[in-house]
């Protein structure tokens, strides 16, 4: 395969530069002319040469000139001085300028190619170490961002797509889900990374001072506005802000967020004059909007406005073959924290947590872990899940039943999670589980510690498994 030829602008008003050069270097480069300064520049933005050749005296705007006007554009070519007057002067501020080389007329076209090449060469090895960098960051940005289930790589390409635009991008998803990591990633995958990310609470802060919160306020505007107060929304300009909750932002406000949503600018409590902003706007919710605009708590409006991009996030139980990662992603973070030095947990924990239903989701595991971590011990796991099982018990009347611990652990349900196949697989992995440890239990006569050896478990976790399945009535 031919290799493209590299492409070469000549600005210079003496026709006889472009025409040299092209006679002698047309079968290694592509050359483009350009009669004046202000050409030059036009076919820089229409042509993306790779390299230019600028003459520094020419009529009207001059090489120095032109410099400084192709410095104000995003990702310039390489730029190559040449001149027939080489005055200290004009080299000096050639180089400040940030051209790659100055060259003096009359030149040889040979010369002239090592030149090209070389500099061709740096400005190829800048390119590839600004890809690299930029694929690091990426990958460092995406750090926090666990999980390689179907669920979560939907969530990643959505994320991948809409990061560098200027769509507003409504997060749903249940508490604890990792809603505020995915609006940080959309924001440092944007063009706004370097500018500010501002996160509001709307459900943290009291309704009758949000307004004043977001949008700031004027100096004597209410009892102890002391002074003049930039709100949250300009302390974003140029940036993103994240409003959290945006559920339960109160009706009388939202009027007021869908004015800076179409026009981009919003006045402070208690001032006169519009303040402009550029900002983008993500939102996040655990909240049925839909039904709260049915209820009239929510406009529609501000919905649709909103809701450009919905970025739905699942369920841990929905994705809960991530847990493997999210366990030892959590271990590894928290050893360091906490200068600890726990190992990785037990294939048979590991299971168990999968099966649990984890109705906090990543934050609920995350905090389970951190205990473990503390305190070096994952058998701690099971009171953990076990209090969390009986806290979320929904309340029933006095007639009905406690179900027993086994029960809670195997999943068993009596509607539609009879045809869950992770249920299924729970209850079937429960039961064979069952079945061995009652078979070892009965090949060791019941000395636990042997059993457990065998079992390759912790002694602990042993005694915890025989309450669990009740195989103390066997003995």
């Amino acid at each position: 395969m031919t290799k493209d030829k590299s492409k070469i602008l000549v600005i210079d008003d003496d026709p006889k530069i472009s025409w040299i050069l092209t006679e002698g270097l047309s079968n290694k480069f592509e050359f483009l002319s350009a009669r004046d300064g202000i050409e030059g520049i036009q076919m820089v933005t229409t042509e993306n040469p790779d390299l230019i050749l600028l003459d520094i005296k020419m009529p009207g705007m001059n090489g120095i000139e032109v410099l400084e006007k192709l410095n104000k554009l995003d990702n310039r070519p390489e730029i190559i001085m040449v001149s027939g007057h080489g005055e200290t002067q004009y080299v000096v501020d050639s180089v400040k300028l940030g051209a790659a080389e100055f060259i003096n007329k009359p030149f040889d076209v040979h010369e002239i190619e090592i030149h090209i090449n070389s500099i061709l060469e740096k400005s190829q090895l800048k390119k590839e170490v600004k890809e690299l960098k930029t694929q690091l960051e990426v990958s460092k940005t995406y750090e926090n961002f666990i999980g390689d289930s179907d669920e979560m790589l939907k969530v990643q390409s959505i994320i991948d797509q809409v990061a560098d635009s200027e769509l507003s991008v409504l997060i749903r998803g249940e508490s604890g889900t990792g809603k505020e990591i995915v609006a940080r990633l959309l924001h440092q995958l944007s063009g706004r990374k370097n500018k500010p990310f501002v996160k509001v609470n709307c459900a943290a802060i009291p309704r009758d001072l949000l307004e004043a919160e977001l949008f700031g306020y004027e100096k004597g505007a209410f009892t102890g506005a002391h002074k003049t107060k930039q709100g949250r929304f300009e302390s974003a300009n140029k940036g993103t802000i994240f409003l959290d909750e945006i559920g339960d932002m109160p009706l009388e406000l939202q009027s007021k967020l869908l004015q800076v949503l179409e026009q981009q600018e919003f006045v402070r409590v208690g001032g006169i004059h519009n303040i402009h902003v550029d900002v983008r706007i993500i939102c996040a919710t655990n909240k049925n909007l839909e039904e709260a605009i049915r209820n009239r708590q929510f406009r529609d409006d501000l919905f649709y406005r909103l809701n450009e991009i919905t970025l739905p996030l699942p369920s841990l139980q929905e994705r809960a073959e991530d847990i493997p990662l999210l366990v030892n992603y959590f271990i590894e973070k928290y050893n360091t924290q906490y200068n600890k030095n726990l190992s990785q947990i037990s294939t048979d924990m590991i299971e168990r947590l999968k099966r649990f239903r984890w109705p906090g989701n990543v934050r609920q595991l995350e905090n389970m872990i951190k205990q473990v971590v503390v305190r070096e011990d994952e058998d701690i796991l099971i009171d953990l899940l076990r209090n969390s099982e009986q806290q979320t018990i929904p309340s029933t009347s006095t007639t009905k039943t406690e179900p027993k611990t086994s029960e809670k652990f195997s999943d068993k349900s009596d509607s539609a999670d009879s045809y869950s196949l992770k249920s299924f697989i729970g209850q079937k992995v429960a039961e064979e589980e069952k079945k061995l440890i009652s078979e070892v239990l009965m090949k060791t006569n019941w000395n636990r510690r042997k059993a457990a050896e065998i079992l390759e478990i912790s002694y602990r976790s042993l005694l915890y498994k025989i309450k669990d399945y009740n195989l103390n009535i066997m003995k």
